[in-house]
């Protein structure tokens, strides 16, 4: 039973440092290759190309909602859902 807690607890700590640091480091604006793309798509509900990209488009959606539904603040939101997934990647990772 302590195993359990000790390992949750460091688990979060974890995520809470690797969420600090991909935050901290996320990009304002797009990014080169396909980020302009999935930005785009993820303000307009439009679907990019790769498979499995639903999932994502409708999560960005969501983060560009939270993050006020404006063009100027679309990208920064889409970088900071990214962001979070892999914090919770890392989290996941640990445990």
């Amino acid at each position: 039973m302590q195993f359990n807690k000790i390992n949750n607890i460091i688990g979060w700590v974890v995520f809470a440092i690797a969420s600090m640091v991909y935050t901290l480091t996320a990009e304002a604006g797009g990014s080169l290759w396909d980020c302009g793309e999935f930005v785009s798509s993820c303000f307009k509900l439009q679907i990019p190309h790769p498979p499995g990209a639903p999932l994502f488009v409708i999560l960005g959606r969501i983060f560009i909602i939270l993050f006020g539904d404006d063009p100027m603040s679309a990208a920064k939101a889409v970088n900071m859902m990214s962001a979070m997934a892999s914090a919770f990647t890392i989290l996941f990772l640990f445990w």
